[in-house]
């Protein structure tokens, strides 16, 4: 049965700066901020979260089912999904609007400094899970990743109505909701997504403590950068997982997302917490060792090298099976 991940889709305008926003910070003004950024480049890469974590899972043979709200300029965009193995059939199309786009500045420490225009996003509440369901066959896992928070709430509550198994990434929109909206969109998870700092922010805003939301989902995974992973449940030691090093420069957009498709897919391979944080923490790597959040690829023989590498020839071996090609 398919992976059905539902988030944005969008286009990312990605910049480099030359330098630490910080240094630019002059204490005691921070309530007035107007600063502008020379940067040394432009490029423009497809992006949104749930098409990020759609083209990692595609990579990996999972054939994804993407659903998000598209504007009338997706058509290359489309072409270029369906062709690494992902299922664009339940994407709408809006007839009033364009594609979401994303515009982001990374400066050498690695800071960013972004802004996001929804567009054809935020019409994705108008989206039913049944249908999908209907035209694939029922989801082994609904991914509800960051969208429309109005869309996020629905689909979050049509898996609960349904039946669907669902993992909860609210990700950059925990910035602004508030305690209500977020116990919504994380009670009764199957998997729970965050970073670290995301990690801390969601127990302020809930009012939970940790045991208080691994009460209510089945897994709590917190992404730490080059600290690498932790896994959490209920009752059980705590499983942690090293960032695999990298060996080139580092654009750390879509890295995230790219982790989040490599402990999908090796969880739905059957493969066991540590083993499937290992793939994501791999997948991860490659992702942000090139500029864009779908530029990367993961040839198997040099992707099993380095998971060796990594973890070891023998967690190698148990992941080699399942690789795609």
């Amino acid at each position: 049965m398919p992976v059905v991940v539902t988030g944005s889709i969008a286009t990312d305008h990605l910049m480099t700066f030359p330098g630490r926003f910080t240094d630019q910070f002059v204490e005691g003004k921070m309530e007035n901020v107007s600063l502008s950024f020379l940067v040394d480049d432009l490029v423009q890469h497809r992006g949104g979260a749930g098409a990020n974590m759609a083209y990692g899972l595609g990579l990996l043979g999972l054939g994804p089912v993407l659903v998000g709200s598209v504007g009338s300029d997706f058509d290359d965009y489309d072409a270029w999904l369906t062709r690494h193995g992902v299922d664009t059939g339940s994407v709408r199309w809006s007839e009033l609007k364009h594609t979401a786009r994303f515009v982001c500045t990374t400066d050498t420490a690695n800071n960013q400094i972004a802004s996001f225009y929804s567009g054809a996003m935020s019409e994705a509440s108008l989206i039913e899970l049944a249908p999908v369901a209907r035209r694939v066959g029922g989801p082994d896992l609904v991914i509800v990743g960051p969208n429309d928070p109005q869309a996020m709430v629905q689909h979050t509550q049509e898996c609960r109505d349904r039946g669907y198994p669902f993992m909860a990434d609210p990700s950059q929109q925990l910035a602004w909701a508030d305690g209500e909206m977020i116990r919504t969109l994380v009670d009764g998870a199957d998997l729970l997504f965050t970073n670290e700092y995301e990690h801390a922010l969601l127990l302020q805003k809930t009012g939970w403590s940790e045991g208080e939301v691994l009460s209510r989902v089945g897994t709590w995974v917190t992404t730490r950068s080059a600290k690498g992973v932790i896994v959490e449940q209920a009752g059980q030691t705590p499983i942690e997982v090293i960032a695999v090093p990298e060996t080139k420069p580092v654009e750390p957009t879509g890295g995230g997302d790219a982790l989040r498709a490599g402990f999908v897919a090796a969880r739905q391979w059957g493969l066991g917490l540590e083993r499937a944080t290992q793939v994501g923490s791999a997948v991860a790597t490659a992702a942000i060792e090139v500029i864009g959040t779908q530029e990367y690829s993961l040839p198997t023989g040099p992707f099993l090298d380095r998971f060796a590498a990594a973890f070891g020839t023998a967690a190698a071996d148990e992941v080699a099976p399942h690789l795609p090609g």
